[in-house]
């Protein structure tokens, strides 16, 4: 069983940068893959970025390559989530996943957590 903690979301002005952070809990989270998901008011969940448990392999959204870099302690069982060049379009409710692949498809993850909100000003 894993469970996740999310934390960082906050405020930010247009070109701000926010981190996000997923503490994990669970000794076996370290063999799972981390990714981060977000939804807007009004639309459907969608993929954010992924990495693979070793963190040797990233994938990311297209909306948010060149921007967003996920990256993993596996001492510290925390994935984070470092924004940069953020546009209100980027305003969501962002969670933390683990699957036990490395997916873009938000029915291959087993564990969510509950989210932190990331608002985006013009």
């Amino acid at each position: 069983q894993v469970q996740l903690a999310e934390s960082g979301g906050g405020s930010v002005q247009a070109g701000g940068s926010l981190r996000l952070s997923c503490a994990a809990s669970g000794s076996t989270f370290s063999t799972y893959a981390g990714g981060w998901f977000r939804q807007a008011p009004g639309q459907e969940r969608e993929f954010v970025g992924a990495i693979s448990w070793r963190g040797g392999r990233t994938i990311y959204a297209d909306s948010v390559k060149g921007r967003f870099t996920i990256s993993r302690d596996i001492a510290k069982n925390t994935v984070y989530l470092q924004m940069h060049s953020l546009k209100p379009e980027d305003t969501a409710v962002y969670y933390c996943t683990a699957s036990q692949v490395i997916s873009a498809r938000s029915e291959q993850y087993d564990y969510w957590g509950q989210g932190t909100q990331v608002t985006v000003s013009s």
